[in-house]
């Protein structure tokens, strides 16, 4: 079974919805028959390389979102991501374009280390305030997991990768995916959002009994392209516009 999830490193919901999904995958009985991949995705690839401010700052100006709006968004969060031992910090984020450090997970993955690249790369940015548009700390990260930092600060000098990224937006897109975290389970099934561990677990559960036959999980199902997916509806996810 393959499944692929797209992602930003900027979306409060991904990290949520990973460790969600992780302890759905860690109770399926075929967990080691599971491929998981995980493919770019850019909430706002308009944003600067980085934004002199903060992220409340950032979507209240940038966004039109009133700033106790935004403060009260970030409590909601927080309190999920700490329903499932993550520890955010919304006041320490660095806001920057999160292309470059797309780019950095494509060449991990060539070394068969995305996994843990985007790991600590959600964990550096939410929890430790770090710099995800910065190739120092790119670097660092590939360092930590095992890349040559040297090698990692070439790469990241080039183009090297942009195009895997695009390619991984614009696929998102031909499948129906307007917001992130998107889970698409063997090009038949999709999830939209960071859903509860019991939907993933059914979702898991439910595509490995039924094969190939097409069956709507839950929710109300949307087209997401030409592939034939559905798509789970109404679980908490990022857009454009901010997150709910």
């Amino acid at each position: 079974m393959k499944i692929e999830i797209w992602s930003d490193i900027a979306c409060p919901w991904c990290y949520i919805g990973k460790r969600r999904f992780e302890d759905a995958l860690d109770g399926f009985a075929h967990k080691d028959d599971v491929d998981v991949q995980w493919r770019s995705f850019q909430l706002d690839p308009n944003l600067p390389d980085h934004f002199d401010g903060t992220e409340t700052e950032y979507l209240s100006q940038m966004k039109g979102m009133p700033a106790a709006q935004v403060r009260q968004m970030f409590d909601h969060v927080t309190q999920q991501a700490a329903a499932v031992g993550l520890n955010y910090d919304f006041d320490s984020i660095v806001v920057a374009n999160s292309f470059t450090a797309h780019r950095f997970l494509h060449f991990a993955k060539t070394h068969g280390l995305m996994s843990q690249a985007k790991e600590a790369l959600l964990s550096g940015h939410f929890e430790k305030g770090r710099d995800i548009g910065d190739i120092d700390y790119l670097a660092e990260v590939g360092r930590e997991i095992g890349l040559d930092p040297d090698e990692v600060r070439r790469v990241l000098a080039t183009d090297e990768y942009s195009d895997e990224v695009r390619s991984d937006i614009s696929e998102a897109r031909s499948l129906g995916a307007n917001g992130v975290p998107f889970f698409v389970i063997d090009r038949k099934y999709g999830i939209s959002g960071a859903q509860p561990a019991e939907v993933f677990t059914q979702a898991l559960e439910t595509a490995w009994d039924e094969g190939q036959k097409l069956t709507v999980l839950a929710g109300t199902p949307q087209s997401a392209g030409s592939d034939s997916t559905e798509e789970f509806a109404d679980g908490a996810v990022c857009g454009p516009d901010g997150c709910n």
